[in-house]
């Protein structure tokens, strides 16, 4: 029974993400609409940890599999990307250093946020 609570209340959650998707005129994917309404759940206390982690931890071990596709679509036009593969791992590359740099700015900031207004 617990599983079918965690299941049923991610399946809330996506279902309400795809409903704001499909009333807001915004481009954002409907995804990013429920990741913020659990993420807002979560944070309010209106859903607990324990009531999705178990599935959400599955969700996640399976994400991987979800790339198989896209990997073996890729492969299967090898021929059309060899012509821009340098250009196109040096974005890849470059956007990875990049995000990986911002991503560390931005939690030195936060972290030293945190820092300052326990010291006040």
């Amino acid at each position: 029974m617990k599983y079918a609570k965690q299941i049923f209340i991610i399946f809330l959650v996506t279902m309400l993400g795809e409903l704001l998707n499909f009333l807001l005129p915004l481009p954002v994917p409907a995804g990013v609409y429920g990741l913020f309404i659990l993420l807002a759940a979560l944070c309010s206390g209106l859903v607990k940890l324990p009531d999705v982690e178990d599935f959400g931890g599955f969700l996640l071990e399976a994400m991987p599999m979800m790339f198989i596709p896209a990997a073996v679509g890729l492969l299967e036009q090898f021929g059309e990307i060899r012509a821009i593969f340098m250009p196109l791992v040096v974005i890849v590359v470059v956007s990875t250093v990049v995000v990986m740099a911002v991503t560390g700015k931005a939690a030195e900031l936060v972290i030293r946020a945190k820092r300052e207004r326990k010291t006040k």
